[in-house]
């Protein structure tokens, strides 16, 4: 019979904890009160350090739980993950380093003549897309209930703050929110294939590209000293 084991407790709250934040503090109107008391770059300052106490406590939470195993991924998964997890780095590295309306004081952004460039003409939330990827990769990599608390919490976050940013940008800028949205999607490829925008891999950044794929080489190297097992199967 499949329980809970000791760890698994403070794993879940954590879990709740890290959704709560992001749901109930910064993805709802909350968010606007707390910026008219403080300011925006105070409320930004306070909500970075809960979101990194949120995660020091995932990761400590995740690392003592026992592992309750649930299902076992085939071998040729395991291949397999290493090109999604690829992708999901480009979508990480270059989704970061693009500026874009929907990140934090990107706002201002949303005044220009063509604010959707880049990866943007993919996708508005390239991040969370890549975040996505990797968590569904973990999750069927690693059949065990904490894995299922972590990668399926991350995975609840990154699908559903697509929809919270979008939402919140729409009752900050009004039309300014809806020109770029006209031009944009959240899934990625959508406005391209809907005739909305087009494909220009030259605004990618051929430089973007390259850090992505040294960030996920130099994670598949450095995988087996912090998580004590290879990315790649033996």
């Amino acid at each position: 019979m499949i329980g809970l084991d000791t760890d698994m407790p403070s794993l879940l709250a954590a879990c709740a904890f890290f959704l709560g934040i992001h749901i109930i503090i910064s993805g709802s109107p909350l968010r606007g009160l707390i910026v008219g008391r403080i300011g925006e770059r105070p409320y930004l300052g306070l909500f970075s350090l809960l979101s990194l106490a949120g995660m020091v406590w995932l990761v400590q939470a995740y690392a003592h739980a026992d592992r309750v195993w649930l299902w076992s991924a085939p071998m040729a998964l395991h291949w397999a993950a290493a090109v999604l997890v690829l992708v999901a780095f480009q979508l990480v590295v270059i989704g970061l380093t693009t500026p874009s309306p929907t990140a934090a004081l990107g706002e201002s952004r949303l005044e220009l003549a063509e604010p959707a460039q880049g990866v943007l003409r993919i996708t508005r939330h390239p991040f969370l897309w890549g975040v996505a990827l990797w968590a569904v990769t973990q999750l069927a990599l690693n059949g065990d209930a904490a894995s299922l608390a972590l990668f399926g919490t991350l995975l609840i976050l990154a699908l559903i703050g697509p929809l919270l940013i979008d939402a919140k940008r729409r009752r900050g800028f009004g039309a300014n929110w809806e020109r770029f949205a006209a031009v944009t999607s959240n899934v990625p490829f959508a406005a391209i294939t809907q005739g909305r925008n087009s494909l220009r891999l030259s605004e990618i950044g051929g430089w973007r590209v390259a850090a992505g794929v040294a960030t996920w080489a130099v994670f598949l190297a450095i995988h087996g000293w912090l998580f004590g097992v290879s990315a790649l199967p033996n």
